[in-house]
């Protein structure tokens, strides 16, 4: 009778930690869901597994800036994080642009995660989006082509900025090639070098 009190017991406790074990795997795997989620607010650089396009060509109707605070040509360096290795890193300053700017979450057309907070689209890259500057929550379509999968995305707005975008050549803290024709930065997050 004692071995089958001590059996039961034992087949108990197994039991109990089994079950504890396996709450906490629910529980890290919740946990680490949520520090991976792919948002700016959250985590710096998104980007970084992304395949960043580099091409030159600005959309159609984007006017050049008329008196930008970083003048093409301008050495500066990056307060921003939009990728790996950009935190920190020296630029050059070869496109400066008066527009508005979005931060906008959107699901890529290849599949994959959503995209969060992703910094950033402006009205000529949006398809239809006319003069008005989009209010948040507005359901748009992507046409710009930073990101692989970003081009025909659908997206929403998450924020508007009215003001001047750059586009940079920068090369990274990282190391490795320079990155050529980045699109877009922000005059709030350049600092003269």
């Amino acid at each position: 009778m004692r071995k089958i009190i001590i059996g039961f017991i034992s087949f108990a406790t197994a039991f109990t930690l089994s079950a504890c074990n396996s709450s906490k795997k629910e529980i890290s795997t919740e946990e680490e869901s949520n520090v991976n989620v792919n948002t700016e607010e959250n985590v710096d650089m998104p980007h970084s597994d992304m395949n960043h396009t580099n091409t030159g060509e600005v959309p159609k109707g984007l006017g050049e800036a008329k008196n930008p605070t970083f003048e093409v040509g301008s050495k500066v360096i990056l307060k921003t994080g939009h990728m790996e290795g950009m935190q920190g890193a020296e630029a050059t300053v070869v496109g400066a642009y008066d527009t508005t700017a979005y931060v906008i979450s959107y699901t890529p057309t290849h599949g994959g995660e959503k995209v969060d907070n992703h910094k950033w689209v402006i009205q000529e890259e949006i398809k239809d989006a006319g003069e008005k500057v989009l209010a948040p929550g507005t359901k748009v379509t992507i046409e710009a082509d930073h990101m692989t999968g970003m081009k025909g995305a659908t997206g929403e707005i998450d924020r508007a900025e009215q003001t001047t975008v750059y586009m940079i050549d920068y090369t990274p803290t990282t190391g490795g090639e320079v990155v050529k024709n980045h699109k877009w930065v922000t005059e709030s997050e350049l600092t003269p070098k």
